[in-house]
């Protein structure tokens, strides 16, 4: 039984070998069927493509983009995201010690993922934002995507529900909600610490009495 199983495999494996091999050589003999002209035209394409990568890049960064900034007041917010794709947005508490742990995370991947824009706002400074945002536990992110916030990752329940969780982690959970380009895969956490079949946490719609919040860090639960 056992030997029949690593025939199979070995036909499988065989198999897969002589696709790629037979996939490699078509685009060998497409390259080897072009002339001077061809080959100018795939340069000039790519060069192309090159320079309107690196224009899309400086229009970020003239926008913002590059660093993990604060803005000082919630009037700020909207035109911090009016004309930007991708925002992530950190509601923090200077008392909540969580909240220090992701500007670390956030400094690292808005070097990294230029292509959205990462702020922080301090939350008590933002009242009628947060009620609007229906900001409740602290700290909560933002996801916004063309202007309208499209999801939420609220204290560290979805990364792995632990302060030693790793950038990669939040780099996962923020590609699962499409506001970064990530080229990992998304079914699976880069963890084996987080638990299989955890859900992300979504904020109800609540509104908020008062100014007060609660600190994932520090609660009583």
């Amino acid at each position: 039984m056992e030997n029949q199983q690593m025939d199979i495999l070995t036909k499988v494996l065989e198999q897969s070998a002589k696709l790629v091999e037979e996939k490699v050589d078509a685009q060998i003999s497409k390259l080897n069927d072009m002339d001077e002209d061809d080959l100018e035209r795939l340069k000039e394409k790519r060069l192309e493509a090159l320079k309107k990568a690196q224009k899309q890049k400086q229009d970020w960064l003239s926008k913002g983009h590059g660093e993990y900034r604060e803005i000082s007041s919630e009037k700020d917010f909207f035109p911090e995201v009016k004309d930007t794709k991708n925002v992530v947005c950190h509601f923090y508490r200077n008392s909540t010690f969580r909240c220090k742990i992701l500007d670390k995370h956030l400094a690292i991947l808005a070097k990294k993922h230029v292509e959205t824009k990462f702020i922080k706002l301090n939350a008590e400074k933002a009242p009628f934002l947060s009620e609007r945002l229906r900001i409740k536990v602290i700290p909560t992110l933002a996801l916004v995507v063309d202007g309208k916030t499209k999801d939420y990752v609220v204290g560290f329940g979805d990364l792995g529900n632990t302060d030693e969780f790793s950038t990669e982690m939040l780099e996962w959970r923020l590609g699962c909600a499409d506001v970064i380009n990530y080229s990992g895969n998304l079914m699976e956490p880069p963890t084996s610490s987080h638990k299989s079949g955890t859900k992300f946490t979504k904020l109800e719609k609540k509104t908020i009495r008062g100014r007060g919040y609660e600190s994932d860090s520090d609660s009583d639960d």
